[in-house]
């Protein structure tokens, strides 16, 4: 059986769900809400919420796909016991997990997310080109227009309670000086670039995907500043086996067997590393040039 971590209305997992059902495997599918509780029937161990059963020596393969498994801890009136009785559980919830992580996968709840600097900095190990950066809480040692500034972390989504909006960080280049300093942040050379490159990485085998964003403006310094009107011209592309190889070392490094990884191409010549997303995002990059990477990933699991 097949096990699915994700969030509740997550389009890209009823993709690969689709995928499932024509191919008539079994599979749960747990959200992002659900909330478990461990238990032991005839020696063996199963996990239950409200709307999913399973046996733990049932599930053959599992997507990491968003969130992560949910237990509910028992709580005990008792200071000592109670105390004693989370170390206990904490030991059974990791069983649970190391076990999980253990069988077939896509990734690993426990790398769901990792460090852009760490990875930049065991991608430079690996050999790929990586463009100058720097940390700064100020824009004293920032050349001005060639210079672009992004987060250290993700691509946080920030929720405006009061209005009910939401907006995204997007890549900019600096074009002024701020007198006053401000929390660290992430700097890099602005490299002139021929275009984009998203290569979608599953398990050795990697599917890239040209993204001509310099063309229109908007997209110019981020390509995900969508223009829906001009859409950016997207194509099959094929890296050199040379970077390919480097890429599965650097996922290795990191052990992710799945993710979604940025390059761009440089009018230099060279192909330069961003940042990798263990999320995977690959919908677009999938229809833009006919990969099916939606059945892959059900093939996979």
């Amino acid at each position: 059986m097949i096990l699915i971590i994700s969030n509740n209305n997550e389009r890209t997992t009823n993709k690969i769900i689709k995928w499932l059902l024509q191919m008539k495997k079994k599979f749960i599918r747990i959200h992002e809400d659900e909330i478990f509780e461990i238990k032991t029937e005839n020696k063996k161990i199963f996990l239950k919420s409200n709307r999913n059963t399973f046996f733990l020596d049932e599930i053959n393969s599992v997507w990491y796909r968003r969130g992560g498994l949910k237990i509910k801890r028992l709580r005990y009136t008792n200071p000592s016991v109670n105390a004693h009785m989370n170390e206990v559980q904490h030991w059974l919830e990791d069983y649970v997990r190391t076990t999980l992580e253990s069988k077939k996968h896509i990734n690993k709840e426990s790398n769901s997310d990792v460090n852009k600097l760490l990875v930049l900095e065991k991608a430079k190990k690996v050999g790929l080109e990586i463009p100058e950066y720097f940390l700064a809480d100020n824009t004293d040692l920032v050349s001005l227009d060639k210079t672009i500034v992004k987060t250290i972390g993700g691509n946080p989504i920030l929720d405006d309670i009061e209005t009910d909006l939401n907006g995204i960080m997007y890549t900019s280049t600096v074009q002024k000086r701020e007198k006053a300093k401000f929390f660290i942040t992430f700097f890099q050379d602005k490299i002139e670039k021929e275009f984009e490159i998203r290569t979608f990485y599953l398990n050795g085998k990697c599917h890239s995907m040209a993204i001509f964003s310099q063309n229109d403006e908007q997209t110019k310094t981020d390509f995900r500043k969508y223009n829906l009107e001009k859409p950016n011209r997207n194509v099959p592309y094929k890296l050199s086996s040379n970077i390919e190889e480097k890429i599965e070392l650097l996922m290795q490094t990191l052990d992710l067997n799945c993710g979604s990884l940025d390059f761009l191409k440089g009018k230099d010549g060279k192909i330069y590393f961003l940042e990798v997303n263990t999320i995977g995002q690959f919908l677009g990059l999938s229809y833009a040039c006919n990969y099916l990477l939606d059945k892959e990933i059900a093939d996979y699991l």
